[in-house]
């Protein structure tokens, strides 16, 4: 089986760190990762904000780029969503027969990075091992547009060392929503807070989520609150063992997606 890395836009150019959690991880359950060089953003921000004649080109390069590929894994429950389900609309919408073609055969074999560990490789635990308090928030796009459901918190509960943490109000947006957290700032960092002070109260030591766009949100708000909380990606635990533990620093600061703007 051929499978290729999607890396996205955000964590390529502000967390690689996840990536190569993600080639990590595979490559220890016996899969030979790919990472096609051609892949550039898969079209959302355009797509989120109504431009759908511009996602055109973008949508094309993504079909080439991973033409050929028997199964392709992101981290990335947003960017998973647009690949399944929206680039059909922008594929439609060019007119083009052979575009048309290319996303209907690429975008079933578009998986969340849970969704291939549990559904495509049938495993549960993946033998890693980190010992603190976590707790979990299902982002929007994986848990309204995937259906992924508790596959993630089937994955943490087999994490060795780990204690996860109920996050109530758990099923609530973060607030960031892309475009979203620009064009209704005030409304985005109102939810926001929200979410922060709900995971602050869970007394866990490290919110987990699989995008990082909501993790840099909500760690961002975090951060003025003065909480100690750290934010990580699903990938970078389920990536981390004893002998090569992923351990929060409590004297980082995770980004704030305003002052990063």
């Amino acid at each position: 089986m051929r499978v290729a890395l999607m890396v996205t836009c955000i964590n390529d150019a502000m967390f690689p760190g996840t990536g190569q959690a993600v080639v990590r991880l595979l490559r220890r359950l016996g899969v030979d990762v790919e990472f096609p060089a051609g892949q550039a953003c898969c079209g959302q921000p355009m797509v989120n904000t109504g431009y759908l004649d511009e996602a055109v080109p973008v949508v094309r390069g993504y079909a080439d780029a991973f033409a050929g590929y028997d199964a392709i894994v992101t981290p990335s429950g947003s960017c998973a969503g647009s690949a399944r389900h929206q680039h059909a609309i922008v594929a439609r919408r060019s007119g083009d027969p052979a575009l048309q073609a290319a996303v209907a055969d690429l975008s079933p074999k578009v998986h969340e990075l849970s969704e291939f560990l549990v559904d495509v490789l049938g495993v549960t635990d993946v033998g890693a091992y980190f010992p603190h308090a976590v707790t979990y928030h299902p982002t929007c796009h994986s848990l309204r547009m995937l259906g992924v459901g508790d596959r993630p918190l089937q994955l943490l509960r087999q994490v060795r060392g780990l204690r996860l943490v109920e996050l109530p109000g758990a099923d609530q947006c973060c607030g960031f929503g892309g475009t979203f957290a620009v064009k209704n700032a005030d409304t985005s960092v109102a939810m926001g807070s929200d979410k922060a002070r709900e995971v602050a109260g869970t007394g866990a030591e490290v919110l987990v989520a699989g995008d990082n766009s909501c993790l840099m949100h909500v760690g961002g708000l975090l951060s003025r609150q003065r909480s100690r909380v750290r934010t990580m990606h699903l990938a970078e635990i389920l990536a981390a063992t004893e002998d090569d533990p992923a351990t929060p620093d409590p004297g980082a600061h995770p980004v704030d997606a305003r002052r990063a703007g």
